[in-house]
């Protein structure tokens, strides 16, 4: 068998292996008991055909083989059927009692109620056949659905539904049976129109093979009803109930007065619900008003009627069904119309309404119209998951009906929102509230709320922004949201979800799924590897269970929090849930009706139809297939085959678990694979033909992530929300929405803008900090994943959103031409928050006081208030418009101007001066401004004359303020009179005269407006002067302009400007004569709010001085602020001031906070020496910053600062905390000198270190590479040094040395690394000592020729020999050589010559230096050598060559007399050797008794036939050739055997007297 895959091994339902011991025992006594002849199986319409006896046979088989696996040939399937029938159903009933606290004893079902001695036959059916092929006919399962975040946490509806399906399953046998019974009786009725014969042979067909069964039967029934009893005592009557639902809800009515009015409603629920009607939330009382109101219920079809409808019924109604699980209710209006002018009489006395007669009835009352206001209006808000928020408005209808509400409605970004566990809504008759109990980001989006009255309604809405919560792991990623069931059958349930904007800083590497059944708290994983794609099918789904599920997203951190779970499913066909969903709710009655059907011949089951991929990911394929046509009257189950594309080697995927739904997903596919797909069905008649398969697939996804968003735009709001645009990405796919991100310009952190995806392409982004830059970015996500991020948009500020100016005014024309003219007007006095950018003006001719078409006088916007209009007619009138522009757009034309006529102005006087304004509007002065006229006249305008009177005086009463021509353009006015209203006007003169003058500016009134703000001086410490004004009455889009002489100072290289909410400073960089003059300051978008100051000589004088004395005095420093590091790793901050007086006061600042005396802190002021001194014990990350000491002496001041951030910091921390170490080392033995190595004169290594506070029970142990060095002498620590001498260094010796001292107060270790670098330093020490110790050359003549050499210590391989002859180096040879042997080193020239006579010179290379030794081997030294040479070569070749014994002679020979002597030798020389014998140092000479031979020049033979006493004696061999010669001696010794033994046998007995 093959092997389950992972999402089926945690399901015990899939391995038909699995039965609960009880029930299958249970069963096994039952089928036994039975021995029937007919098997009925619940759902299906098939049966068995064969005798009782053999199906005795197969009920015994199936009760001792329910682990049998599932056989596809056809005599096989019949038997299956009947085991997964019967097991199944027992299976899923012990299951559900035991999730109930059900005993085993409750769940003996006894199945023998499904058998009748009744004949079997078919049950009729009223479905068409299309009908009964998309209905599925083996099971009959409950419907479960709705959501809940916790498994015991579902809402009454959801509660409601599930507590029915569950209900359902306890009364589906009575469903099935009650068919059974109306089959029964139908066939009974027409048995009753056969023969008399024929019932005969029935009864006797009936008494021979049924008798024995029907006894069996009632016995069993009996116990069934007994056991059914039992298990009503035990069950929980809440698992069966559930709460009100309506099934059909009364509906709306509006009728004429005196006309009678049905509501009408169904309801379901168990125990049946009561019903309660109400009229605008007050129940009614029928009894009280009988011939008003009847109320009536029958058949589960409530009614109420109202008799005589009047306006006083017009109202609102409410169905409430209540029953011990819950109340449900439903609304529903009747409108009362009345017939226009029948108006009641009663209405028109005191008291009430006093509406006139003509005016109309509306279908609400009398009113024509319903104003509809909100207030108290909720705003954007902002709340995080888990939280709680509630949204309200109070709703004000005008005109108030007493009898009627106004229908409140909830939408989510235009979609209703519907009461649940997560939200309610209330309506208290004057406020409307949505309060959320539990917020999710499925929460997030536009909010609105609707109040409707009839055909009138009004809306408002907000957004609402839902955070999310805090990650359980930090860096986890965000809870997915929106988890949605869809396609549930029974086999699995596709599950998707939205991915989460934040991904907690790391990309997510998949989703995890989790399940729950309902009913239940166990969550189990549905897959072991996280998937990539938001959508997954779930497998291994217990048939008609409902389930719940939730999502949780994992990175490289971890697993963040899970999303909220889905709405309950039911693992279900669609086309059972909807039969099941057609059929009434009841509870379990305890009837049981028996019936059989007709057994039918099986059919083998035809192909599926239309098999097709509807869905291909790289993690699984969905298939799906119609049911085939032919297929028999029971139900089919279906087997998926796949073959790689190109074979037709078909596989069986689904061997082990047939499939029941026409879907199913396919997983353990090859990534990147071709696939071919078909499907096979089968029944108990056997498996059918396959399939067409389906076209080629490819394994993976069909889906790509989308591009990123572009074109990136956003724009301005308000002052905290800015709108973003964008382009959707191009080729996008099943877009889910788009999520924005937000980020303070320079700041580099972004933020979420939004958590649940938006459609479209423009978003609103809240909860912006005014006045801040933004930039935004966007990404798009889809089922397959999350773009890239869009590219940054271009930075806006947050602030209000501009809108086009208002109409300028006051047009006048500044000069005429024959055919042009120039206008002039004043600014708008709002600008709309923005810069005003340009004009346009229009135009028109006015013929006889008619006007005619307006005309355009320019295409291009003009940025000056004065434009030449050319092209005019000579003589004509015309009228002229103007509107502004600014980057919002235009605004609304100018009132349209007085009349002037086109032409030419021949006076020589000036024109009028235009644009006045006035500002600094104060109780006795003001500031009046304007511009050059147009019209010069004849000669330029040298002056101006300003002109005031009162605005109420007469045009007589103009008086002018000047005397002299001003020539400048602007003037104060002083000494006017508080609270008068004035008007000025303005002249300009030339040498011609004065002109005319210009339009009045004014009236204004001379007042001090409360809040009015001047410009004030100040010069800070520093000596820095600036200009400083503040104003509390800005708007949003209100800027500061500075001028000087009215002239606006931008770009002056002379003064700097910072503005800053409400407050702006213009500073002096070096304020000098060239800065002599007027400084005002205006503040745009406000009526005129403005200050000056007068910077004049005696101003600039007292400034300077000023600044001069806030610069001095200070305090003269001597040392600036410094920091150290003392013994015990405390810190010490200290300064020396030049002198300080007893009153001198210090602040010590930590970055810009004073700091004070404490734990942490101790000051010290010595004022004798001016040292200030801080210390602290420990740095920590804290004290990172900045510290200053200010001091202050009476009025002289000082101040020193110093800087401690980043390495700097990092530095002195480290140090600190060393020298901390150190101190706490240096309290038991320690190292004053941590080990470190010399060379010593021998050329030897040298470890050596100095110990402190060390006694006599401290120890010291010396390693090497971890491994502890035996040490032969004990250290006594009396002179504090400890060494270990290393003779002859060399790289065996390298590694890591430690020497480690401890005793009862702690221990020290200090290493040495000797490897690498470390080791090569070290053995170019080494080698430099050896090379100094080299000994000076010396010349040594050999039998080969002349050695030169030297001495060292000793010699490593580190150490480089190189020898030179005459500067050059010499190149070795046969003849010359060199070496080292032992501590000598040599250079070898084998048989010199001349040519060797020279300077030698060694040099030793210590990796680093060339250290050399020198010889001359010429001359004397040469000749000495030479002829040294010469006689140890001689007396080579004479050793070499001279006679000599090779070997052959002993030197003794001790032999028994009489036998003969045989010695042999080999002597060589040359020449061949003369040879001669001696006897006790006489020549021997060769006879018969002794043999004396030399033979071949090298073997000479000695041989002694008989020896004699006479014989013994010393002997010699003698060589000699003209080189030497040599002596070779031996001893031959002969006895006598009777000597010999007496010899023994006296020995013994001179032994015995010595003992005696």
């Amino acid at each position: 068998m093959m092997s389950l895959p992972f999402y089926q091994k945690l399901h015990q339902h899939y391995d038909r292996s699995y039965r609960n011991r009880d029930l299958s025992t249970t069963m096994s006594q039952y089928q036994q008991e039975k021995k029937s002849s007919a098997i009925y199986t619940h759902g299906s319409t098939a049966y068995s055909s064969r005798s009782s006896a053999a199906h005795r046979q197969e009920s015994a088989a199936v009760s001792q083989a329910s682990a049998a696996s599932y056989q596809h040939q056809a005599s096989r399937a019949s038997e299956f059927a009947l085991s997964s029938a019967v097991s199944h159903k027992a299976a899923s009933a012990y299951d559900y009692g035991y999730s109930h606290g059900l005993t085993d004893s409750s769940l003996m079902l006894d199945y023998s109620s499904k058998l009748s001695p009744q004949t079997k036959r078919a049950k009729k059916s009223l479905l068409s056949g299309e009908e009964k092929e998309n209905l599925p006919s083996d099971y009959m399962v409950p419907i479960f659905s709705g959501r809940q975040v916790h498994v015991s946490g579902i809402t009454d509806t959801e509660e409601q539904r599930i507590k029915e399906a569950a209900a359902y399953i306890a009364q589906r046998n009575l469903l099935a049976s009650e068919e059974g019974v109306t089959a029964s009786k139908q066939s009974s009725v027409s048995k009753q129109s056969v023969s008399t014969l024929h019932q005969e042979e029935a009864f006797e067909k009936k008494s021979r093979k049924v008798a024995i069964r029907e006894k069996a039967e009632q016995l069993s029934l009996k116990k069934t009803l007994e056991e059914t009893e039992a298990f009503h005592k035990k069950l929980n009557e809440d698992n069966l109930l559930h709460a009100p639902e309506f099934i059909i809800k009364p509906r709306s009515h509006t009728v004429w007065e005196k006309e009678n009015v049905k509501l009408h409603c169904s309801v379901a629920g168990w125990p049946a619900p009561r019903l309660t009607w109400y009229k605008n939330q007050v129940p009614i009382n029928v009894q009280a008003h009988p011939e008003k109101y009847v109320i009536e219920s029958r058949y589960g079809v409530h009614t109420l009627e109202i008799n005589a409808c009047d306006f006083e019924d017009t109202a609102q109604y409410r169905a409430s069904a209540m029953n011990a699980k819950g109340e449900v209710s439903a609304y529903a209006s009747v409108v009362v119309k009345r017939y226009k002018g029948e108006l009641d009489d009663t209405r028109f006395h005191s008291g009430a309404s006093t509406y006139p007669l003509s005016f109309a009835v509306t279908p609400y009352g009398y009113a024509s119209r319903f104003e509809i206001h909100f207030d108290d209006k909720f705003e954007v808000s902002f709340g995080r998951e888990g939280e709680t928020m509630s949204l309200g408005c109070r709703v004000v209808i005008t005109p108030e009906i007493k009898h009627f509400q106004p229908e409140i409605q909830w939408y989510r970004n235009g979609a209703p929102v519907s009461p649940s566990k997560w939200v309610q809504t209330h309506w208290s008759g004057d406020r409307a509230t949505l309060t959320f109990s539990h917020l999710n980001k499925e929460d997030e989006g536009l909010y609105t709320i609707r109040a409707r009255m009839g055909e009138y309604y009004e809306q408002y809405s907000a957004y609402v922004f839902v955070r999310d919560a805090d990650a359980e792991i930090e860096g986890a990623p965000a809870s997915p949201l929106d988890v949605v069931c869809l396609d549930a059958n029974k086999d699995y349930i596709i599950i998707t979800w939205k991915q989460p904007a934040v991904d907690g800083g790391s990309p997510i590497l998949g989703y995890f799924i989790d399940k729950c059944e309902v009913g239940t708290d166990t969550w189990s994983q549905c897959n072991d590897i996280p998937v990539k794609f938001a959508r997954f099918p779930v497998t291994g789904l217990i048939e008609g269970r409902s389930y719940i599920f939730r999502v949780r997203a994992v990175n490289k951190v971890g697993i963040g929090l899970p999303s909220r779970v889905s709405e309950p499913v039911a693992a279900l066909d669609p086309a059972e849930k909807a039969r099941l969903k057609s059929r009434p709710s009841a509870p379990w009655t305890g009837q049981i009706i028996v019936t059989e059907e007709e057994p039918t011949e099986g059919v083998v089951p035809g192909p599926p139809t239309d098999l097709s991929v509807i869905e291909a990911t790289q993690s699984y394929v969905v298939l799906s297939w119609k049911p085939p046509r032919q297929r028999g009257h029971e139900g089919i189950l279906y087997f998926i085959e796949k073959c790689e594309a190109g074979t037709e080697n078909w596989q069986r995927v689904n061997t082990e678990l047939p499939v029941k739904s026409p879907r199913f997903a396919l997983f353990d596919l090859a990534e990147g694979k071709s696939y071919r797909f078909r499907v096979r069905c089968s029944n108990s008649a056997g498996v059918g033909e396959p399939s067409e398969a389906t076209e080629v697939t490819v394994v993976g996804d069909k889906l790509d992530i989308p591009k990123p968003p572009s074109n990136i735009i956003p724009s301005r709001n308000t002052d905290t929300s800015v709108v973003v645009t964008w382009e959707e990405p191009k080729d996008a796919k099943e877009l889910v929405g788009y999520y924005i991100e937000s980020s303070i310009v320079g700041s580099g952190k972004w933020e979420p803008c939004n958590n649940n995806p938006v459609k479209g392409t423009r978003f609103t982004c809240h909860g912006l900090k005014t006045g801040q830059s933004y930039i935004f970015r966007v990404r798009a996500v889809n089922a397959a994943g999350l773009s890239e991020y869009s590219q940054d948009s271009e930075a806006i500020e947050v602030k209000a959103a501009i809108a086009p100016p208002s109409p300028p005014c006051d047009i006048t024309c500044l000069e005429s031409f024959r055919d042009s003219m120039v206008l002039g007007w004043k600014q708008p006095d709002k600008t709309g928050g923005a810069e005003i950018t340009g004009y346009y003006v229009n135009y028109r001719e006015v013929i006889d006081g008619v006007p005619g078409r307006w005309r355009e006088a320019n295409i291009k916007a003009v940025s000056d208030e004065a434009y030449k209009i050319s092209n005019l007619k000579e003589n004509m009138v015309y009228q002229f418009q103007v509107a502004a522009m600014n980057i919002a757009g235009l605004g609304a034309p100018s009132a349209v101007s007085a009349s002037f006529k086109c032409e030419e102005w021949t006076i020589a006087v000036p024109g009028p001066p235009h644009s006045l304004k006035y500002s600094e509007v104060r109780k006795t002065s003001l500031v009046l401004q304007w511009k050059p006229p147009i019209h010069s006249g004849r000669t330029p305008v040298t002056g101006y004359f300003v002109d005031i009177k009162e605005a109420s005086a007469r045009e007589d009463r103009w008086r002018g303020l000047n005397e002299a021509a001003l020539k400048h353009t602007y003037l104060k006015v002083q000494g006017l009179k508080e609270g008068e209203s004035y008007v000025f006007r303005v002249r300009a003169v030339n040498q011609a005269g004065v002109g005319k003058p210009s339009d009045l500016a004014g009236p204004v009134v001379a007042e001090t407006r409360p809040g009015t703000k001047e410009v004030v001086v100040s010069v800070d410490d520093d000596g820095i002067i600036s200009l400083n004004f503040e104003c509390d009455q800005m708007a949003p889009s209100s800027e500061f302009i500075w001028s000087k002489d009215y002239v606006p100072t931008e770009d002056s290289p002379r003064l700097e400007v910072e503005s800053k909410g409400n407050k702006t400073k213009m500073t002096f960089k070096d304020l000098g004569t060239e800065d002599l003059g007027i400084y005002s300051c205006d503040v745009t978008d406000t009526d005129g709010i403005a200050s000056s100051y007068l910077i004049d000589e005696e101003e600039l004088k007292r400034l300077l001085a000023l600044s001069q004395e806030h610069k001095f005095p200070t305090v003269p420093v001597k040392s600036e602020l410094a920091v150290e590091i003392l013994e015990k790793g405390q810190v010490r901050f200290w300064m020396q001031a030049e002198k300080l007086s007893p009153n001198a006061k210090v602040n010590f600042i930590f970055n810009e906070k004073e700091i004070f005396e404490g734990p942490k802190y101790k000051m010290h002021i010595d004022r004798n020496t001016g040292i200030i001194e801080m210390f602290m014990e420990k740095l920590q990350d804290e004290d990172e910053g900045t510290y200053t000491f200010q001091v202050q002496d009476g009025r002289a001041t000082g101040h020193s600062t110093l800087v401690l951030i980043g390495d700097v910091y990092k530095k002195l921390q480290k140090e600190a905390e060393f020298q901390r170490q150190e101190w706490i080392r240096k309290q038991g033995p320690h190292f004053a000198e941590y080990l470190s190595w010399e060379v010593t004169g021998e050329c030897n290594v040298l470890l050596k270190c100095k110990v402190a506070n060390i006694k006599k029970e401290t120890s010291i142990i010396w390693y090497k590479d971890d491994r502890e060095i035996s040490v032969d002498e004990k250290h006594d620590f009396k002179d504090g040094i400890c060494t270990l001498l290393i003779t002859e260094f060399s790289k065996k010796d390298a590694g890591i040395y430690e020497v480690v001292l401890k005793d009862d107060r702690g221990k020290d270790k200090s290493r040495l690394k000797l490897v690498d670098e470390a080791f090569k330093e070290l053995m170019t020490e080494v080698c430099r000592t050896i090379a100094l110790s080299a000994t000076d050359l010396k010349i040594q003549s050999t039998a080969e020729g002349i050695r030169l050499y030297s001495f060292v210590t000793y010699y490593v391989d580190d150490l480089k020999v190189n020898w030179s002859h005459n500067g050059t180096p010499i190149k070795y040879s046969d003849r010359i050589k060199s070496g080292v042997t032992g501590e000598q080193i040599w250079l070898q020239i084998n048989e010199p010559t001349p040519n060797d006579k020279g300077k030698y010179v060694m040099e030793l290379f210590d990796g680093k230096t060339g250290h050399q030794k020198m010889v001359d081997l010429s001359g004397q030294a040469y000749d000495e050598a030479f002829a040294e040479f010469q006689r140890l070569k001689q007396a080579a070749i004479a050793e070499k060559n001279r006679a000599r014994v090779v070997g052959g002679l002993p030197d003794v020979v001790t032999i028994q007399e009489g036998k003969a002597l045989n010695l042999t030798c080999i002597v060589w020389g040359d020449p061949t050797p003369e040879v001669s014998w001696l006897k006790n140092e006489k020549l021997l000479a060769s006879d018969e008794h002794c043999n004396l031979r030399f033979e071949a020049g090298k073997t000479a033979y000695f041989t002694i036939s008989g020896v004699r006493t006479s014989d013994s004696g010393k002997y010699g061999l003698v060589v000699k050739n003209k080189y030497g010669s040599e002596i070779s001696d031996f001893t031959v010794s002969v006895f006598i055997p009777e000597e010999e033994a007496r010899s023994v046998a006296e020995e013994p007995q001179k032994g015995n007297k010595k003992a005696k």
